[in-house]
């Protein structure tokens, strides 16, 4: 390889021209499951196992082949990694994300979200 620069990171600034990411929690959820395989959460052969079963779940159901789609998979992907692999179950994540839409939903544009702890949705 030749020198280490920014452009080594250039695929996921873009492909093909375009934003590798419409969204910000996208590049997140991947950035959180590569900390999850690093840390030993999970391994990467069951995470590779986990999005392509998810992958060709979608596909299955029809879902169109976007990167939408792509995004979602990832997210249910994760969670039922997370949920298989920690005293984390869908139901507690499911509640957590009732709480977040609480809070952002209710935050005034521009102001940070705040997550009140111990809230009930």
């Amino acid at each position: 390889m030749d020198e280490p620069n920014s452009t080594s990171l250039k695929p996921l600034a873009s492909v093909d021209g375009q934003p590798a990411f419409d969204e910000p929690w996208q590049a997140e959820v991947l950035a959180i499951a590569d900390t999850l395989v690093q840390n030993g959460m999970f391994s990467a052969s069951a995470w590779s196992d986990a999005l392509g079963e998810t992958l060709r779940q979608a596909q299955s159901s029809g879902a169109s082949d976007n990167q939408e789609t792509y995004y979602q998979c990832v997210l249910k992907a994760l969670e039922g990694l997370v949920a298989s692999h920690s005293d984390i179950d869908r139901q507690t994540m499911a509640g957590k994300r009732r709480d977040w839409e609480h809070a952002y939903l209710s935050t005034p544009h521009g102001q940070p979200v705040n997550l009140k702890t111990g809230s009930q949705a």
